[in-house]
This record gives structure tokens, sequence and C-alpha cells, in this order.
């Protein structure tokens, strides 16, 4: 693997294979709520008696938080000077309920790297962009496709 760091990385620096740890994040539960109320307001994720009620016996943060700090991370430790942006993701899965004070861990491992055919100035990389939590549980796990630039001359 090469000893550029991910983020000054360009389309010809990743391999097929790479792995990377890029990072943790504390889930704060004001956070989490806010979100939650503003966004995703399910009553599991808004509402401690609701929740207790519920097949997750408590307060949980809704996917699309996770997704958001998973995003955080990826930018400041993976994307940099060549991303160009994302045609979309193939899967999204958050296979284990994320609580507040839990820490999670971005991993992304690149499993597939072509040029461009019709935009010579770019790279397609797909990648697996995984959270863990602090136990080693998948917390989100996710396929996604990107446009990364190809180095100049």
């Amino acid at each position: 693997m090469s000893e550029i760091p991910p983020a000054d990385r360009y389309f010809e620096d990743f391999a097929v294979g790479d792995l990377f740890t890029l990072g943790s994040v504390t889930v704060d539960e004001a956070e989490m709520l806010e979100f939650s109320r503003f966004y995703d307001p399910q009553p599991f994720h808004i509402d401690p008696d609701a929740a207790a009620e519920s097949h997750f016996g408590g307060i949980i943060a809704s996917g699309w938080h996770t997704g958001s700090m998973m995003m955080r991370l990826l930018t400041e430790g993976f994307l940099g000077v060549s991303s160009m942006g994302s045609p979309g993701l193939e899967n999204l899965a958050w296979p284990t309920p994320v609580r507040a004070r839990d820490v999670l861990t971005l991993g992304v491992e690149v499993l597939d790297s072509r040029a461009s055919k019709t935009k010579p100035h770019m790279g397609i990389l797909k990648v697996r962009q995984f959270l863990l939590n602090q136990d080693g549980d998948l917390a989100f796990d996710a396929t996604a496709v990107m446009m990364i630039a190809r180095r100049q001359g």
C-alpha cells in the first residue's frame, strides 16, 4: 500500500485490496436526538418510553445520522484533493443499532478500480465503507461508487 495519505491520493494511487482505518467518532446523545427530532422523528429515535418498549429496548440513532457521521469521517480521512463526487451507493445496511456513547470507527476497502471510458480525467473506485462500534460490531455497511481525479501530466 502506498505511503501517500488517502486524502492526498489520486486515482492511480489506490489499489484494489487497499484497506484504510480512518478515524473514530463518539456518538453524542444530544446531537443524536436533535438530528432525529428534525429529520427522522420515529418514536424509537426520540421518545425514551416508546423506545424502551420497542424491540430496540432504548433510543437508537437514526441510520441517516449514522451515515452522516460516516460521511464526516470519510471526508476528513479519505476524500481529498481528487474527490469528484459519487453517483451513489450500491447497497446500504445498518446491521447493529447505534446508541449514545458508542464509538464508531470507519474502515474503507477498495473493491474495484477502473478508468472512466468517457472522461479521461477521472477514474471510478468502488469501495466498501463500514463503521464498527467499540465492540467490533458492524453498525454501518455500504458499497459506494466514487469518481476520483486522475493525476494530470
